[in-house]
């Protein structure tokens, strides 16, 4: 198990390779350990330029992160503490994204979704059992340990997770991904385990049709579909998706947390544990299809929204709490950005942080080798599905570091101006890779 390190130099253990990618305060590299030959990802943060409660966070996510120790888990491996800098050195993985490997397969069936959410239960469930809560479960955070086929699915970015006490409920703060948060964060409710497991509903339901269950371009509208529980399994594309694959996600978008289906729980639903006797495996071409739209829309708005921070941030004014004033009203009152709905978020707790660290790049981590279910009955799904809430939630951690097979990074939004000098050169790369961004989009409807 990875423990903190304020003796030994990085140096001493490690040789530093190349770049892999970068964040506001902090750069990743492979690296390579002097003892072994075995490559890592080494997070380098630059800890002159955090504040305080900056390493409050990082030492928070280096915490849980020492403490997780699963084959679906992208593993922290050592922490060392220099005087300006902290290095987390991390498995180096290599598959990229899973949703970008999914669409490069030849054959995708329902069995392979199954497959592919029972290594990503099998990770929240140690997280449970550790007391964990993961709190930004997405496609951008499911990595492949390589490119080998049948590579296992790795859970990556502790940035947001949390330590909760057996099944307590507690209002820990607004974090999370729009499209992703559960009801009862929406609500501001208490909230704890089962907000993990709500993701997970929205991820299978993704990995089945490839397109999510809660969509709205106005965010208003769609955190008013998540809090009632409203979606639908439409035709044709659901038709063909069997009757307990649909039981599964009910009972994971089951609006009460107190009802929703635990991890260990769904482990053990028969879709999952007797997937070679229920789940179809005939190959899903439309899903693909889908999945690839769905992708490239992550993409793009990413690359928007990288374009639009980029360039906003050198004139744009902030308010007391450090959101950026975009423009104003007729009557004069200031409009508050707001938030992609791929985009990592935090609230209420890291409001006065917002001057702080929001460093996440993408997607990157692993190359060691590897060392080294759950009953519910089933039913056929509704086409509709709206429930009761109840309750279910420390502030937020410093956001890990990923590279994606694309290399195109999950934006964050911060508070942080960029230097006007660099605004020419800032802005034509950015419209390069936009621009690539957008003709690949355009490739997708032909």
């Amino acid at each position: 198990m990875a423990t903190p390190t304020a003796c030994t130099r990085f140096s001493d253990n490690y040789d530093l390779k190349e770049e892999l990618g970068k964040g506001a305060f902090s750069v990743v590299r492979r690296c390579v350990q002097k003892s072994t030959g075995y490559e890592f990802a080494a997070k380098i943060i630059n800890t002159k330029k955090l504040t305080a409660r900056d390493f409050q966070k990082l030492e928070r996510e280096a915490r849980i992160c020492r403490k997780l120790q699963h084959p679906n888990i992208v593993r922290l491996h050592d922490s060392i503490q220099e005087e300006n800098h902290h290095y987390l050195v991390f498995d180096l993985v290599t598959g990229g994204e899973l949703f970008e490997d999914i669409v490069a397969r030849e054959f995708y069936s329902e069995a392979d979704a199954s497959h592919c959410i029972q290594q990503i239960l099998e990770s929240v469930h140690h997280c449970h059992h550790n007391g964990v809560v993961h709190r930004d479960l997405k496609p951008e955070n499911l990595l492949l340990a390589s490119k080998a086929k049948g590579a296992a699915v790795k859970l990556a970015d502790f940035g947001l997770a949390i330590e909760v006490q057996g099944e307590a409920q507690a209002w820990f703060g607004f974090a999370g991904t729009p499209g992703y948060l559960s009801p009862e964060v929406l609500k501001k409710e208490p909230y704890g385990k089962p907000v993990d497991i709500w993701a997970c509903g929205v991820i299978l339901y993704i990995l089945l049709v490839g397109y999510p269950p809660f969509w709205d371009e106005d965010q208003h509208r769609l955190y008013a579909q998540i809090k009632a529980g409203s979606y639908d399994y439409p035709s044709p594309e659901w038709d063909t998706v069997t009757p307990e694959a649909k039981n599964l996600i009910n009972q994971m978008l089951t609006v009460n947390p107190s009802k929703r289906i635990t991890a260990s729980e769904a482990l053990k639903h028969p879709w999952i544990c007797q997937r070679e006797r229920v789940a179809s495996v005939v190959h899903r071409q439309e899903t693909v299809d889908c999945l690839k739209k769905f992708n490239a829309r992550r993409k793009l708005k990413g690359a928007i929204l990288t374009t639009m921070l980029a360039t906003r941030n050198f004139s744009s004014k902030y308010d007391a709490q450090g959101r950026s004033i975009i423009t104003k009203k007729g009557d004069g009152s200031q409009v508050k950005e707001s938030t992609d709905s791929s985009t990592t978020i935090e609230d209420d707790d890291v409001k006065e942080d917002k001057k702080g660290v929001v460093d996440r790049s993408s997607t990157v981590i692993a190359k060691e080798p590897e060392a080294g279910s759950a009953g519910s009955a089933s039913s056929s799904g509704s086409s509709s599905n709206s429930q009761n809430s109840q309750t279910g939630a420390s502030p937020s951690s410093p956001a890990a570091v990923y590279i994606s097979n694309n290399h195109v990074a999950t934006p964050m939004v911060s508070s942080r101006r960029y230097d006007s000098s660099n605004n020419g050169f800032l802005s034509f790369i950015l419209f390069i890779f936009y621009a690539r961004q957008f003709y690949e989009l355009l490739d997708l409807f032909d």
